[in-house]
């Protein structure tokens, strides 16, 4: 495997082009074929104006930029990819094309040249399933813009030799770009643990807690996340999203934690796909997104008589905020207009009938993200209206931005932060991939700010447990139940991040 210099690319698309361009880069003879006229050498001469561009910027000498464009050839049969020692197919996405091509390869090809599939979608094992020596078959999937996306899924099919896909391994590192192990699972490891942020995000829209562009903001700006659920879902195509979705649903045999949701068949229908379509969840004007108007904080008296839960996380951190902005604490919830509460997996319409509080006078504010941040202001089910306005102003009052959204079990941030961790440890729990590698993974591939166990343990990994129990336990979802994974490390006192599977 450490002997790989002549690599076969089988696909002009924009996956194939950037997939010659990263090998040709690092080094090796990189051949191009397409089923198509012309396509190919179409490939190679955008391959060598890309090059040409990053030698402009500097990134490389004259020399090194033409060595890089030599070594890229165009195949005119497929029958001259017969030299290489590794030929990666960027075809259609359908199985019985990449299952013809790999019978014609094979036939081609030596008996020690491995046969890698860039499917984001398709069961490794089911395209190795038709050829004669499957145990040299195994995925190699890129993300796109290939030379850009620094992380490279190896996939190992049931039969695959181990000796591959260390050599594979081998040969994407050597590119610069972080190569990480998968089992042959739906969705390999990216698109398997990403679902959580975009399922949740779509739940919470089903129920009204929140709009599209509130949940995308406090995502974004309270969680640290690249982008919100529905900015990824414009960006990727939700005709594209959507599929992938319902392929993963079904893949797991309806496993509730990957439900999709039944706003998005109506939307793709209607052509509501996003950028490519010119509108999506939000409005475009050619690639520019056209932003939403936001609320204006609300002309409201702060000088009230507010009570601070003295159960809240942040309790001190409060009642200096109400005193800040003109309100007066007062020490019995009776007493009080304003109740003011902050809480855990909770909704507050339950959270009061518990705790025997006025309702109508409550609203929450999530712990998740700290008073230092965007916060997010809950109401109940009959929170007055004047007195939701009197907590946005209060707590609006240093200028810190604020989100209004309904009552909802964990509010926006708790609910979709604990179910992508809760997949990520569902992924460890069935040893899918190392738990360095999910963590890379993720990082790398979706731009989360940490990787998903490394956000469990910055929530923490008893508090994210106790969202999820309460959340499951109030709404009766199973879409909730916590992974066992999770569990038991939470009851050891153990952190999820520096963990191995196979240890529990």
């Amino acid at each position: 495997m450490g002997g790989i210099q002549r690599i076969g690319v089988i696909g002009a698309g924009t996956m194939g082009r950037g997939i010659v361009q990263l090998f040709a880069q690092a080094g090796h003879e990189v051949l191009c074929y397409d089923a198509a006229a012309g396509a190919a050498g179409q490939a190679v001469e955008f391959v060598a104006g890309m090059i040409a561009r990053a030698v402009a910027k500097g990134r490389y000498s004259e020399e090194e930029g033409a060595a890089m464009v030599a070594r890229v050839g165009v195949c005119e049969r497929l029958q001259d990819l017969a030299g290489c020692e590794l030929v990666i197919e960027a075809v259609v996405e359908d199985l019985t094309v990449k299952r013809e091509l790999f019978l014609a390869l094979e036939a081609i090809v030596g008996d020690d040249t491995i046969l890698a599939s860039n499917t984001s979608s398709l069961m490794i094992a089911e395209i190795a399933a038709v050829c004669r020596r499957p145990e040299r078959v195994a995925g190699l999937h890129f993300f796109n813009p290939v030379p850009l996306m620094k992380v490279v899924e190896v996939i190992a099919a049931v039969r695959t030799a181990v000796s591959v896909i260390v050599g594979l391994e081998a040969l994407v590192r050597a590119t610069g770009h972080r190569p990480v192990v998968a089992a042959d699972q739906p969705g390999f490891l990216v698109n398997h643990a990403g679902r959580g942020l975009y399922t949740e995000g779509l739940r919470l829209l089903e129920e009204r807690v929140a709009e599209a562009a509130d949940i995308d903001w406090l995502v974004r700006e309270a969680a640290g996340f690249r982008m919100g659920p529905f900015e990824l879902l414009d960006l990727t195509g939700l005709d594209v999203s959507g599929k992938v979705m319902e392929s993963i649903y079904g893949q797991f045999h309806q496993e509730p934690r990957f439900r999709p949701s039944s706003l998005v068949a109506p939307r793709i229908a209607a052509g509501l796909l996003g950028r490519k379509s010119g509108a999506g969840w939000y409005a475009y004007d050619g690639n520019e997104r056209l932003e939403p108007v936001w609320g204006k904080v609300p002309q409201a008296s702060t000088q009230i008589q507010v009570w601070v839960d003295p159960a809240a996380d942040e309790y001190h951190k409060l009642i200096d905020l109400v005193r800040q902005a003109g309100g007066q604490v007062v020490e019995f919830s009776f007493d009080a207009e304003l109740l003011l509460l902050q809480f855990w997996g909770w909704d507050v319409s339950r959270y009061c009938s518990e705790h025997g509080l006025d309702a109508a006078r409550a609203v929450a504010v999530d712990p998740l993200a700290g008073l230092e941040n965007p916060r997010t202001l809950m109401l109940s089910s009959i929170t007055r209206p004047e007195l939701r306005d009197a907590a946005h102003a209060i707590l609006a009052s240093d200028g810190t931005p604020v989100t209004v959204i309904n009552d909802s079990c964990g509010f926006v941030l708790q609910r979709i932060l604990a179910t992508i961790v809760n997949i990520a440890a569902e992924i460890a729990q069935r040893g899918i991939a190392t738990v360095a590698d999910l963590e890379d993974a993720v990082r790398l591939g979706l731009g989360y700010p940490l990787g998903p166990l490394g956000l469990g343990d910055a929530i923490g990994s008893r508090r994210v447990l106790e969202i999820l129990t309460r959340i499951q336990a109030l709404s009766g979802d199973p879409r909730y139940r916590p992974s066992p994974w999770l569990a038991r490390r939470a009851a050891l006192g153990l952190p999820l991040a520096t963990a191995e599977a196979s240890r529990l």
